[in-house]
């Protein structure tokens, strides 16, 4: 993992000396060892945002929403050290209005929301809205305006959790995870965002989720459009000591559970 960094980080280098050896060459801009690293961190944050959007797409992780924002500020800090705009660090307060590009893009995915209240076909209660109290107490309770959530570490404990945000990312790998012979509930919740979840075959789970705007893929049952909900139970959840229980709840994005 650390091997990993290390070449991404002197990759980012290279590619920054390259580029503005290329632009000395064109006379487009003269360089020296004082200057150089303000051209170079602009492109160190594309370069990761570009990363983060190539991880995103490939389902390894990422966020499309932190990717394209890092692309787009340092986008502008270089363009600002070309006199084309005035731009600097201290000026990253002037695209919150990015915020509402961001849900805006989401809920083109669709509208409207159809809360599913009562039993599934097997007469087990369902959750509502308000299912927070259908939760065990003692979850772990997260609330962020803006930001990502990643549980990727290696043997990284699963405990009962409930993450909510305005707009953010969940990527959360079980594959990594420690995961006790015991119930598990977890919520997810947000008003824009993607939440990729990736579980072992050997893992019993249950997931209930609805999406306002946008798609759903519980391990190959699928669907997306207008106010969709999916329940999916795997047929050892009943039976099985060690189980996670998922309550996700979107007004705009997409969910993605899949089997590793």
């Amino acid at each position: 993992m650390k091997k990993g960094l290390f070449n991404y980080v002197i990759a980012i280098i290279l590619i920054g000396f390259g580029v503005m050896l290329v632009l000395e060459n064109l006379d487009v801009a003269t360089f020296n060892m004082k200057t150089a690293w303000l051209y170079l961190y602009p492109i160190l944050f594309i370069v990761i945002g570009l990363k983060a959007l190539i991880d995103r797409l490939r389902f390894r992780g990422g966020s499309w929403m932190w990717g394209s924002f890092l692309v787009i500020f340092g986008s502008l800090l270089l363009i600002d050290r070309f006199d084309i705009i005035h731009f600097t660090f201290w000026d990253i307060y002037k695209l919150w209005p990015l915020l509402i590009v961001y849900i805006g893009f989401s809920i083109i995915r669709g509208n409207g929301f159809v809360v599913q209240v009562g039993r599934d076909k097997r007469g087990r209660k369902k959750y509502s809205d308000h299912s927070y109290d259908t939760f065990e107490t003692g979850e772990k309770g997260i609330f962020s305006m803006v930001g990502s959530f990643e549980y990727n570490q290696p043997n990284w404990k699963v405990r009962p959790m409930d993450l909510r945000c305005i707009a953010g990312d969940f990527y959360l790998d079980f594959s990594k995870a420690f995961i006790p012979e015991e119930h598990i509930p977890l919520r997810i919740s947000s008003l824009a965002g993607d939440v990729q979840i990736l579980i072992p075959e050997n893992v019993a789970f249950r997931a209930e989720v609805h999406v306002k705007a946008g798609d759903i893929d519980v391990v190959g049952q699928s669907t997306d459009g207008i106010g969709r909900s999916l329940f999916f139970e795997s047929v050892d959840y009943e039976s099985a000591d060690q189980k996670l229980d998922f309550f996700i709840k979107l007004k705009a994005g997409s969910i993605r559970i899949d089997y590793i």
